[in-house]
């Protein structure tokens, strides 16, 4: 089985399916393109994972169709190489584009992991949207978090038999993750105050920054004296300026990206989750924290459906009074805290393995 990935989201989820493989004793091969280098690399170090070819596509400013050019013909010579008799992407990256069409190319059954997200819009979110939809035309095998993605794939005509809902392998990740023991000089310095986790980095964003910083920063003046927000803030320049423009009030905190570790600890320490972020909106239900999302469309609706995220969009006002009404009524923050997570129990890379298990017995 080969594993192809290129950044820190798409190795944080098929982290718990490459080790449910091992713990399996199937033959495991690991590529990493480096589509995303320095936050990558810090996981795969914190995780102690080596990886059997590194392709080191990531230039500097380089385009999307540069990062696809640069990734197909290093990849394409790897697989040739190594003949996996499977091939496993995950969501919607530029490598995992290219990993689906390598294996056209080269003939390897194909498996999907995060299948049948959807908005249909293809420039929201941008490029994923069309990532995902060109892969879920290459791909042998769909694993799908939800009902609700599945029914996406068999609307698009794909064969029932080979799409499975499985959950999704976030929550799995958690369980290698969260420390009974945790601590941070963030949580320290916060005290008794609550905790309000900020993210904001999406390619779609960037032209709202100066909304979306202008609203956190509301925020922050109205409840400092009773939470403190902590922003990990992207290493993008842009948002980068954004922040250090808008984000002026005391009761921020901007601090450099944090470990998958320390982020996911941090978020089980946290309060409220403000984020435009694919992940988080299937993380932060597992451990019982609403979540506000910063963006106008989403490709996780059960989420939206179930009552775990609100997405409030984009706009300075529409933030300001979302955020206000959960940390005013301490009813509705409850009630949304509790709901169930529909992105399933941690079970997902197990459930993955006996799959490809029975395949193995069908042929």
């Amino acid at each position: 089985m080969m594993f192809v990935f290129g950044t820190r989201p798409e190795f944080i989820k098929l982290y718990p399916v490459i080790m449910e493989a091992q713990r399996r004793q199937h033959d495991v091969t690991i590529v990493n393109t480096g589509q995303h280098r320095e936050m990558l690399d810090q996981l795969l170090d914190e995780m102690g994972v080596t990886v059997d070819f590194d392709l080191k596509v990531m230039t500097h400013q380089q385009s999307l169709a540069e990062i696809l050019a640069r990734t197909l013909g290093p990849l394409d010579e790897v697989v040739d190489r190594v003949r996996p008799d499977h091939l496993f992407v995950h969501g919607d990256t530029s490598t995992t584009l290219a990993g689906s069409l390598i294996s056209l190319y080269r003939q390897v059954p194909l498996s999907h992991v995060e299948a049948g997200l959807r908005t249909y819009n293809k420039f929201s979110p941008f490029p994923e949207e069309m990532n995902r939809q060109i892969t879920g035309v290459l791909a042998d095998y769909h694993f799908t978090p939800t009902e609700v993605t599945r029914a996406n794939l068999e609307r698009e005509g794909k064969n029932p038999e080979r799409i499975f809902v499985v959950g999704n392998t976030a929550i799995d990740m958690l369980k290698y993750t969260i420390k009974d023991d945790f601590r941070h000089p963030v949580l320290d310095e916060a005290g008794d105050r609550k905790l309000i986790l900020i993210t904001v980095h999406r390619r779609e964003n960037i032209s709202e920054l100066s909304q979306i910083f202008a609203a956190i920063n509301d925020v922050a003046i109205k409840y400092g004296d009773t939470h403190r927000l902590v922003y990990p803030i992207h290493m993008n320049p842009v948002v980068r300026q954004a922040a250090d423009q808008y984000l002026t009030a005391d009761a921020i905190r901007i601090i450099e990206p944090l470990g998958t570790t320390d982020f996911h600890n941090m978020l089980a320490h946290s309060y409220l989750v403000m984020t435009d972020s694919g992940g988080i909106q299937e993380e932060a239900p597992s451990l019982g924290k609403p979540v506000l999302v910063l963006r106008d469309t989403t490709e996780r609706p059960e989420g939206v459906d179930a009552g775990t995220l609100r997405l409030v969009g984009t706009g300075r006002d529409d933030i300001v009074r979302e955020a206000c009404r959960l940390l005013d009524d301490e009813v509705e923050y409850r009630r949304m805290a509790a709901i169930a997570n529909p992105y399933g129990d941690g079970t997902t890379a197990p459930q993955i393995m006996d799959v490809m298990a029975g395949l193995s017995t069908r042929s």
